[in-house]
């Protein structure tokens, strides 16, 4: 297999005989705190590619653009090459993570209409908080663009939530990334899994994502398990 052109925390990418179409992998890896804490489990990779591939369907059925083309095996799917934007956009619909710890917030309290907040995607900068005044005066993007990457996250998080909880999951927050295909077209990229989601249960409250492994609150791979098993997400076979 070749070098993949960029290897991330969560996923690699490929180049493949197109240059306008990626190839991207989900790693077993799993990370925290910048990277400082990390593990894995087997399986991890392929749960979080079936959830992807699961929403980002959803969504362009909804007319929301994304980089998603096609699945190519349980870890893998083929995506448009986009120029990512350095951001990274934040949905919080309940309080929780750094909204709390930053702005001394009770956990689960909950916002109606969401918090939407930008952050630089940089690990070596600890991703910091921007405001429209820091994007644009930096060049990290435009006016326009900004408008368009609101627009997309709140209704995005709109389908997310109605999904979510029809499955008797709560969405609290998640991350999204963005970028731009050859043709200059805003589209969602990157991942939707319980790496970039908080996924409560909804009759519980047990956490489902990502925090099991940064709190050591139990399986991890479990969570994970449910979150697919509840969206009815049948996992494809090797």
């Amino acid at each position: 297999m070749s070098s993949p052109l960029y290897e991330g925390k969560a996923k690699r990418l490929y180049a493949t005989d197109d240059p306008a179409i990626l190839r991207q992998e989900f790693k077993d890896d799993l990370t925290a705190f910048d990277a400082v804490k990390r593990g894995s489990f087997a399986g991890k990779g392929a749960l979080n590619a079936a959830i992807t591939v699961a929403l980002f369907q959803r969504l362009e059925a909804e007319g929301i653009p994304t980089h998603f083309l096609t699945s190519l095996d349980p870890t893998s799917m083929t995506i448009r090459a986009l120029k990512m934007l350095p951001l990274e956009v934040v949905v919080r619909n309940i309080a929780a993570g750094s909204l709390v710890k930053r702005l001394g917030r009770t956990e689960g309290e909950r916002y109606d209409p969401p918090i939407l907040e930008f952050y630089l995607k940089d690990d070596s900068l600890h991703d910091p908080i921007l405001n429209t005044d820091h994007i644009v005066r930096f060049g990290l993007a435009t006016l326009s663009q900004l408008a368009s990457l609101r627009v997309m996250a709140l209704t995005i998080n709109d389908h997310l939530r109605s999904w979510y909880g029809d499955a008797g999951i709560t969405l609290v927050d998640f991350k999204l990334e963005f970028g731009t295909d050859a043709a200059g077209q805003i589209r969602l990229g990157d991942e939707i899994s319980p790496d970039t989601c908080r996924l409560w249960d909804a009759a519980t409250g047990e956490k489902l994502d990502k925090d099991r492994f940064r709190f050591d609150l139990g399986d991890v791979a479990t969570g994970y398990g449910r979150v697919a098993s509840l969206l009815g997400i049948v996992l494809p076979s090797a």
